[in-house]
């Protein structure tokens, strides 16, 4: 392992001090390492454009919350190289180590001591000035609308048949990944994250039969927002504006998200202790 990219939360109080930690460590080991332009900037140091970055790194690491892996996983998705989160942040679903204790998950790294978790991302492709462009989320989609006031009609196709027309504020379109994020605050179901499955979770919908639904990952869904303008929101970074009657295809991403894991991680074991399960 030759060159390592890291990208850093800014936000996150004293996480300069984990940063020079991180890099030393890193260097001791034998280690280039390439800074992220923005993060860069705010650390004082020589900084890489996100995709040179990304090109010429093997792997990449992710230094902030969940929020910051998210974001590295959707915007290097084309160069499918394997990230590491270390948490800097709160919640800390998706990071595997803390910043006070990330040497020896880094000492396995090195000795290869680690396990690959392939997790599905969604593709969305639409219609930009009359060019097809690709998109990228890697816990969820918001179809929602742009204007508060108003209620949304959303239909949804597999090819051409008709999977299911929701009204109401909106829908979530989730990988597993992503079903212990927005989805299970709006009463969708926890998924294991390794399976492949789309889930599709109605927003305060209009009618109380609508529910949550677990599809096969293999399908090719098309969305309609038939009766207004609306907005899709990327992991809840990017926003992607629809118009009425316009189609957005979505369909699991050809290659998957690699994250790297210790060896016989626990998910059930993390779900018990961040969602405080049998706890009163």
């Amino acid at each position: 392992m030759k060159t390592v990219g890291l990208v850093i939360r800014p936000s996150t109080p004293n996480i300069k001090t984990s940063f020079l930690q991180i890099k030393s460590e890193l260097e001791a080991k034998g280690a280039k390492v390439l800074v992220e332009k923005v993060s860069a900037n705010l650390m004082s140091c020589d900084g890489s454009e996100l995709d040179e970055m990304c090109k010429n790194s093997d792997i990449l690491i992710s230094l902030g919350g969940d929020g910051t892996l998210i974001a590295l996983a959707r915007k290097s998705y084309s160069y499918n190289k394997p990230i590491l989160g270390i948490n800097a942040g709160n919640l800390g679903f998706l990071t595997v180590a803390g910043k006070d204790d990330f040497g020896p998950l880094l000492d396995a790294v090195f000795a290869g001591d680690y396990t690959i978790e392939k997790r599905m991302i969604l593709e969305f492709e639409h219609k930009v000035n009359g060019e097809t462009k690709k998109q990228y989320a890697f816990n969820d989609a918001v179809i929602t609308k742009n204007i508060f006031s108003k209620m949304i009609d959303i239909e949804v196709y597999n090819e051409a048949h008709l999977i299911n027309s929701y009204y109401g504020d909106g829908l979530i379109i989730c990988t597993p990944t992503g079903s212990t994020a927005y989805n299970i605050s709006s009463g969708g179901p926890v998924v294991y994250p390794l399976a492949n499955n789309f889930i599709l979770t109605p927003i305060c919908p209009h009618s109380l039969t609508q529910r949550s639904l677990v599809i096969p990952g293999e399908l090719n869904l098309r969305l309609i927002v038939t009766d207004a303008n609306a907005v899709i929101i990327l992991d809840g970074q990017e926003t992607v504006e629809l118009s009425k009657g316009k189609e957005t295809r979505v369909q699991r991403a050809p290659n998957d998200v690699m994250l790297i894991t210790p060896k016989g991680i626990d998910y059930f074991g993390i779900l018990r202790k961040k969602l405080g399960w049998g706890k009163e």
